[in-house]
């Protein structure tokens, strides 16, 4: 029998659609370096982001489509990624070497946002992406105690740059590595926003694939001057699921929206809690509100993440959940939810509109 072909390969794998792209793997030029060694076939696979929630679905229906071709006993697929960057945006800040710039947003405190932001970074680092996260809330750093970073100081370059800190494999930088933990920032808007853009430009922050933007809640100076200034790759909305904070959260979303920035989705914190000795689940906030808000805005409903005492005692002892029990129900929805909204970059990337007058580059 005759040795099956590279072509013959490339349209069996023709077969297998990208749903959330519209176009079948060998189309988006996602199957690379193919090679035939008798009955044997191996090529790799690309995909948009290591964070890819369906590549192992996609790894099943490039084997069944290769290995129905006469003449193939055993098929090897590769996996590997390329995370695609934001295109440029006229007249907006880019940073140089961070392909995406996500916010982390709600519009009111108390929903768990900064736990959430912080477990999504290290979800994205853990599928194998370069992940920073910037603590944006100026007044109320929480990022150095999450990280158990309390106390650390980071180092200057010699051009007045600064060198980020790290923990857990994340590139982190706060407010609250400048500051004394008991020191108030009283600051009015100017000094903020001021603040903010030097953080994002004077940071070495290297090769990021994504870098996680921890904003303060609400749509304050801050908010504005990241979606006015910055070229962001999308906005995470988290909340939970009672009115009054989706209600607080549609404003958040709202403003992203009214800005160009594209909405990446909603997560919904503290969707239930569920007793560890009995199992009985009991919807302490409401639940169904994060979906139901997502279907009534039409973006993307990313995940729900359940009300669990590990989520609280893993960002007191400075090693968040994902971190520390990454087996646990609750971190498997934390990196759930980071695959979808690395999804959604992806679709939003491959969609956006090139634009390159007037790039403005800190850094």
């Amino acid at each position: 029998m005759a040795e099956v072909t590279q072509n013959q390969i490339l349209e069996a794998l023709k077969k297998v659609k990208d749903p959330d792209l519209g176009k079948d793997l060998v189309s988006l030029k996602m199957v690379k370096d193919v090679n035939v060694c008798g009955d044997a076939v191996a090529f790799t696979l690309e995909l948009t982001t290591p964070a890819h929630p369906r590549k192992e679905q996609f790894m099943d229906e490039c084997r069944l489509a290769v290995g129905t071709l006469p003449g193939v006993k055993t098929v090897n697929v590769r996996l590997t990624s390329h995370v695609s960057a934001r295109p440029a945006v006229q007249g907006k800040m880019a940073i140089p070497g961070v392909k995406n710039i996500l916010a982390v947003a709600s519009g009111k405190g108390g929903v768990g946002k900064s736990t959430v932001a912080v477990n999504l970074a290290l979800s994205l680092h853990m599928d194998g992406a370069k992940t920073g996260i910037l603590d944006a809330d100026i007044y109320g750093p929480s990022q150095p105690l999450m990280l158990g970073l309390q106390g650390e100081r980071p180092l200057a370059a010699d051009d007045n740059k600064i060198y980020p800190l790290k923990a857990h494999g994340v590139k982190v930088m706060s407010m609250g590595f400048l500051v004394g933990e008991d020191s108030p920032v009283i600051w009015r808007g100017p000094m903020v926003m001021k603040a903010l853009v030097q953080f994002l430009g004077d940071t070495l922050w290297g090769e990021l694939d994504y870098l996680v933007l921890d904003l303060p809640p609400g749509t304050g100076d801050a908010q504005l001057t990241i979606v006015q200034q910055v070229a962001l790759a999308g906005a995470v909305i988290v909340t939970t699921p009672q009115d009054i904070a989706l209600l607080d959260a549609r404003k958040g979303l709202q403003m992203f929206r009214k800005t160009d920035v594209p909405i990446l989705g909603i997560i919904e914190n503290m969707s239930y809690y569920q007793c560890p000795q009995c199992g009985h689940r009991e919807d302490i906030f409401d639940t169904g509100g994060g979906q139901r808000a997502a279907a009534r805005y039409e973006v993307p409903f990313l995940g729900s993440v359940p009300l669990d005492i590990q989520i609280r005692l893993g960002g007191d002892r400075g090693t968040p959940i994902v971190a520390g029990e990454p087996e646990s129900s609750v971190a498997r929805a934390f990196r759930e939810a980071a695959r979808n909204v690395a999804l959604q970059v992806a679709i939003h990337n491959s969609s956006a509109p090139f634009s390159v007058p007037e790039l403005k580059i800190i850094g």
